[in-house]
C-alpha cells in the first residue's frame, strides 16, 4: 500500500473519532453528591415480573438493599404480594424507611390478599411510617373512586393508634379531578412525570414543580409528596420528550437540587429498570431506573454525562472492524485517484460504525420475545442492504474517480487482409412473427464477413403459418442459411442452441448467437473475430441496443433503462473479466463451449450461466461497449416485466447451482473479483426481494403496533438508515452516473430510473420464487403485443398497486394513530410512504405503457440502412 493510502486510513480514522465524538458529545449538569431522599423499589430483575410468575428471592431483595443503603434514606414499593413482602423486614435491617404500597385492581380476592398484608406489615415494622392503598387505580379505571375510598378508611381504621399515615398515589390531575378524595388521607401522595405529557427535557423540572405547586395550592392544609417524578434513559420519543441518559441525568440532577433546597419529599421513580414493564408501558417503560436492571448505575451524579460513554471503544472497535477491508480496497484500487479512495474507505468506515451503533443499541436494550423477533428480521436486511451501498457506492468511486480503465476493448479495423475462421450464427426461434424473423435474416445476410453460416432453430412452434414462411425465405437466401423446424424440442432456448451445436458447419470455430427481432451492423463479426486470435479468449460480447423507442415513451424509458447496465455495469465488470454473458450479440469459442459442455438446459438464463463457466473454466471474455445489434423493446409492462423475472429467477437458478464457486479459497475457480462481481452484482436483486419482505413485515408490524401496542413497539429509527441509503445509492446511480457514461437527456435519466423503480417488485417476486422453487417455465418476451387499454393498466400492476396502496393506507393510519406525540411513528409513516414509491412507479410506467401512441416510425440509423436482402444479393461480401 503507498504513503497515499495510508494518509487516507488516518484521515478516515480521525474523522471516523470525531464523528463518535460529537454524536456522544457530554453534558455537565450541576453536579449531585448527597443521599437521595427517596426511590420508587420494584424488586424484579431482567427475566423476572409480575406477569411471567417469576419473583425475587430474599437473597436478592437484600442485595438490592446492600445497593441503595449507601445512597437512598428511603423506598416505595407497589406491592406486598409475590415476594415483595418482605421487603419491609430487609430494609430495616439497613436502616431504610419504607413507604409500603398496595397493588389495586378489578380482582377483589387479591385486593382482600393485598389488604391483610399491608396491615401485617405496617403493624409488624418500625420502619414502616406511611403507606399506600392503591397506585394509579383511578387513572386506569380499574375501580370506582368509592371503593377506592372504602379500602381507605378501612385501612385508616386497622391501622389505628399505629402513628401510620394512610394515602393513596394518582397523578397530579387525578388530585385535581377529585377533592374528596383529598379528604380521605393523611398525605397527598402525587406523580410528576412529565415525560408522559410530552414536555422537553429542559423544561420538564419546572414543568412538573409547576403541577406540584397547583396541587398543594389545591390542598393547602394537607402535606403534598411527590411519589413519583424521573426520566427515562430510552424509549420512545413523546411529543418533545426525548428519553436518553443524558436527558434523565440532566432532569435528575436539576431536580434533586432543587428539591433539596426547598426540601421537598419526594420518591425518584425509580431505583432500578424493570424491563417486564415494556409490556405494559412500551419500550420506555424498562428504562427509569437510576440502575440499570444488573444494579449497576446508568450515570455518575457528578462530572461529564454521555449518552455512550464507552464510545472511544466503540468508535476503536469500528476502526478495526473496517480496517481489513480498507487496506484490501486500498491495495487493490491503489491506481483511484485520491477523492475516490477518500470517498470510498469514508463509506466503508461509516457503514461499520453505523452498524457498531446498531449492535451496542441492541446489546443494551431489554428483549421481550418480540423485540427479538424484530431485531431477527430486521438484522438480515440491514447487513443485506449495507452490502448494497457498499457495491454501489465502489462503482461510483471507479466510474467517477478510475484513472483510465484497463481493459478497453476498441472494434478491429475491417479492412485488412487475414484468414476469417468461419463464424456459425444460431438465432432461436419460438413463434416469433414471420415479417420480423426475415429483417433480422436481411441484416445477417448483409454481413461484411466472408465466412459464416446462419441456422434458424424455430422450436416448438405449433402455427404452421408462423414458421413456414421463414423456412422459404431461407431458401431464397440461399445455401448459407439453413432452418430447421423442430417439435416437440425440450430445452427451450438451451435446447434450440444445443440443437444447432448439433447441426453446426464441422469447421466452424466460433458461435454467435443472435435474437430474432436483432438487426446486425455489417461490421460486426470482422470487428469483433480477431479477438479470438488469442487461445484464451472464450467469449466475446457486445452490447444489446433497440431501434423502435424514438416515438414511444415507454419504450424510450426502458431503452435507457436497459443502456446502464451496458455502459455502467458491464463496462466495470469487463475491468475485471467478470461480464455477465447475453443470449445475443455474443461470440463463443466452439472449443470453449466444448470444454465446459453445452448450453444448460435447466437454467431458464442459459446464457449466463454459459458465460459463468466459461470463465471458471479458465476461459477468458471480451467487452466491447460499442453497438453492433438493435432489438425490439417489449410493446407492453407486462412484457418488460416477464423478462426482468425471467432474468431475475434465473440468476437466483444459477445460484443455487454454483454458489460454490463464489466461496472464497485458493482453490475456486472464479478469482477473487470475478466472484465479487458475480455476487454483488446479483446482490441488489436480493435487497429487493429483502425490501419486499420489509415491507409486506412492516404493514403486519403496523398493524400489531395499532392492535397490540403491548407486544409491538416501533423499530429502531437506526434500521431506516440502510433503506434510506439503498434509496439513495439508486438514485445516485441514475442521476449521476447515467450523467457520466449514458448519453441521455435528463428526461430520459428520470425515465431509466423510474423503469428501474417499477420492476423492484417483479425482482423481489422472482427471487423468491427463485429461492423456494426449482423449475418455471419458459416465459418468452412478448415483442408485438396488442396495445393495451387504460384500464390494462391497473391490471398488469394490480399486485404492485395494491401493495402501494396498502403501505400508504398503512403509514396514514401510523401518523393518526400516534403520529401526534411520537416522532418515531411519523418517520415510520414516512418509510412506508417512502416504501410505496417503487410500487406506485410499476403503476406509473404501466399506466405510461398504454397511452396512445403516434404510427410507428423506423428512427434507428441501422433499421432505415438495412433494405431487405434478395437472393441476388447473396454470397461473399467480398465478391
Amino acid at each position: 500500500m503507498r504513503y497515499s493510502g495510508l494518509i487516507v486510513l488516518v484521515l478516515v480514522a480521525i474523522l471516523n473519532v470525531a464523528g463518535w465524538a460529537y454524536i456522544n458529545r457530554p453534558i455537565e449538569p450541576r453536579p449531585w453528591g448527597e443521599f437521595i431522599h427517596g426511590v420508587d423499589y420494584s424488586p424484579f430483575r431482567g427475566d423476572q415480573g409480575p406477569n411471567s410468575g417469576k419473583f425475587p428471592s430474599e437473597a436478592e431483595i437484600e442485595q438490592d438493599m446492600q445497593v441503595l443503603s449507601g445512597q437512598v434514606r428511603q423506598i416505595r414499593t407497589y406491592s406486598t404480594l409475590d415476594g415483595q413482602g418482605e421487603i419491609a423486614k430487609i430494609a430495616g435491617r439497613y436502616g431504610l424507611e419504607v413507604m409500603q404500597g398496595t397493588w389495586l385492581d378489578a380482582r377483589v380476592d387479591r385486593n382482600e390478599e393485598e389488604i391483610r398484608e399491608l396491615v401485617r406489615i405496617a403493624t409488624t415494622h418500625d420502619n414502616v411510617r406511611r403507606v399506600l392503598v392503591g397506585n394509579e387505580t383511578l387513572l386506569r379505571a380499574d375501580i370506582p373512586i368509592e371503593d377506592l375510598i372504602q379500602y381507605i378508611r378501612r385501612v385508616r381504621t386497622e391501622l389505628t393508634g399505629r402513628h401510620v399515615e394512610v394515602s393513596t398515589a394518582e397523578t397530579w390531575d387525578i388530585w385535581l379531578r377529585y377533592p374528596q378524595l383529598g379528604r380521605e388521607v393523611d398525605f397527598i401522595a402525587i406523580h410528576l412525570l412529565p415525560y408522559w405529557e410530552g414536555q422537553a427535557p429542559d423544561k420538564a423540572v419546572e414543568y412538573a414543580l409547576a403541577r406540584y405547586q397547583q396541587v398543594k395550592d389545591a390542598y393547602p392544609t394537607k402535606k403534598v409528596v411527590i411519589t413519583e417524578i424521573g426520566w427515562p434513559s430510552e424509549g420512545r420519543i413523546r411529543r418533545d420528550a426525548v428519553p436518553s441518559p443524558t436527558t434523565q441525568a440532566a432532569f435528575l440532577r436539576a431536580f434533586l437540587n432543587i428539591a433539596n433546597q426547598r426540601g421537598l419529599d419526594y420518591f425518584i421513580q425509580e431505583a432500578f429498570d424493570q424491563p417486564w414493564k415494556r409490556n405494559i408501558e412500551g419500550s420506555v417503560g424498562a428504562y427509569w431506573g437510576v440502575w440499570n436492571a444488573d444494579r449497576t448505575p446508568k450515570f455518575p451524579m457528578v462530572g461529564p454525562v454521555s449518552d455512550r460513554p464507552h464510545w472511544p471503544q466503540l468508535s476503536a472497535a469500528s476502526i478495526l472492524l473496517a480496517l481489513p477491508l480498507m487496506v484490501w480496497f486500498l491495495a487493490r484500487w491503489a491506481d483511484l485517484r485520491f477523492s475516490g479512495r477518500v470517498f470510498f474507505v469514508a463509506l466503508i468506515q461509516l457503514v461499520t460504525s453505523a452498524i457498531v451503533m446498531v449492535i451496542d443499541s441492541g446489546l443494551r436494550t431489554y428483549m421481550s420475545p418480540g423485540i427479538a423477533l424484530m431485531w431477527a428480521m430486521l438484522l438480515p436486511l440491514l447487513f443485506m442492504l449495507f452490502l448494497v451501498v457498499l457495491a454501489e457506492g465502489l462503482e461510483l468511486s471507479e466510474v467517477i474517480w478510475a484513472s483510465r480503465r484497463k481493459r478497453h476493448f476498441l472494434p478491429f479495423k475491417t479492412d485488412i487482409e487475414r484468414s476469417w475462421p468461419k463464424v456459425s450464427i444460431h438465432v432461436p426461434a419460438y413463434n416469433e412473427p414471420p415479417e420480423m424473423l426475415k429483417k433480422t435474416l436481411d441484416s445477417l445476410a448483409r454481413l461484411d464477413y466472408p465466412n459464416f453460416e446462419v441456422l434458424v432453430i424455430d422450436n416448438n412452434t405449433k402455427d404452421e403459418k408462423v414458421w413456414r414462411p421463414v423456412e422459404e425465405y431461407c431458401r431464397e437466401l440461399g445455401e448459407r442459411f439453413r432452418f430447421f423446424h423442430v417439435s416437440p424440442l425440450k430445452g427451450f432456448k438451451a435446447g434450440a442452441l444445443n440443437f444447432a451445436l448439433q447441426h453446426t458447419a464441422p469447421d466452424a470455430e466460433i458461435i454467435g448467437v443472435i435474437d430474432a427481432d436483432y438487426l446486425i451492423e455489417p461490421d460486426w463479426l470482422k470487428s469483433l473475430v480477431p479477438y479470438f486470435d488469442r487461445a484464451d479468449i472464450g467469449f466475446v460480447q457486445a452490447p444489446q441496443d433497440h431501434y423502435d423507442w424514438k416515438n414511444d415513451t415507454f419504450k424510450e424509458f426502458i431503452n435507457w433503462e436497459y443502456a446502464g447496465f451496458f455502459q455502467i455495469g458491464m463496462v466495470q465488470r469487463n475491468e475485471r473479466d467478470a461480464i455477465i454473458q447475453h443470449g445475443t450479440m455474443t461470440l463463443v469459442r466452439r472449443a470453449a463451449i466444448e470444454h465446459v459442455g453445452k448450453w444448460a438446459e435447466w437454467c431458464i438464463c442459459e446464457d449466463a450461466e454459459m458465460g459463468l463457466r466459461l470463465l471458471a473454466g479458465g476461459w477468458h471474455s471480451v467487452y466491447t461497449d460499442k453497438r453492433y445489434g438493435y432489438g425490439l423493446t417489449p410493446d407492453s409492462f407486462s412484457g418488460y416485466k416477464s423478462q426482468r423475472f425471467r432474468w431475475a429467477y434465473g440468476a437466483v437458478q444459477i445460484i443455487k447451482r454454483h454458489w460454490r464457486d463464489m466461496l472464497p479459497g485458493a482453490d475456486r475457480k472464479l478469482d477473487p473479483m470475478q466472484r465479487y462481481h458475480f455476487v454483488t452484482g446479483w446482490m441488489p436483486w436480493f435487497a429487493d426481494a429483502l425490501g419486499l419482505v420489509f415491507a409486506i413485515a412492516s404493514l403486519a408490524w403496523t398493524v400489531g403496533v395499532m392492535v397490540l401496542p403491548k407486544y409491538f413497539e416501533l423499530p429502531l429509527a437506526l434500521f431506516l438508515l440502510p433503506v434510506v441509503a439503498v434509496f439513495g445509492a439508486k438514485l445516485a446511480q441514475f442521476l449521476w452516473l447515467y450523467k457520466i457514461r449514458v448519453p441521455c437527456t435528463l428526461r430520459q435519466r428520470l425515465g431509466a430510473g423510474l423503469a428501474g423503480l417499477a420492476l423492484t417488485y417483479t425482482i423481489a417476486k422472482a427471487m423468491l420464487f427463485g429461492l423456494f422453487t426449482s423449475k418455471l417455465p419458459f416465459i418468452r418476451t412478448p415483442k408485438h403485443e396488442d396495445q393495451q387499454a387504460v384500464v390494462q393498466a391497473l391490471i398488469m400492476a394490480q399486485e404492485e398497486t395494491l401493495l402501494a396502496f396498502l403501505l400508504v393506507l398503512a403509514g396514514i393510519a401510523m401518523w393518526n394513530f400516534q403520529g401526534g406525540e411520537d416522532p418515531e411513528a411519523r418517520l415510520w409513516a414516512v418509510l412506508m410512504w417512502a416504501q410505496s414509491v417503487p410500487y406506485w412507479a410499476s403503476f406509473a410506467l404501466s399506466l405510461i405503457s398504454t397511452a396512445p401512441k403516434p404510427p410507428s416510425k423506423k428512427t434507428a440509423a441501422t433499421a432505415q440502412s438495412l433494405p431487405s436482402a434478395t437472393p441476388a444479393d447473396q454470397g461473399s461480401p467480398a465478391q
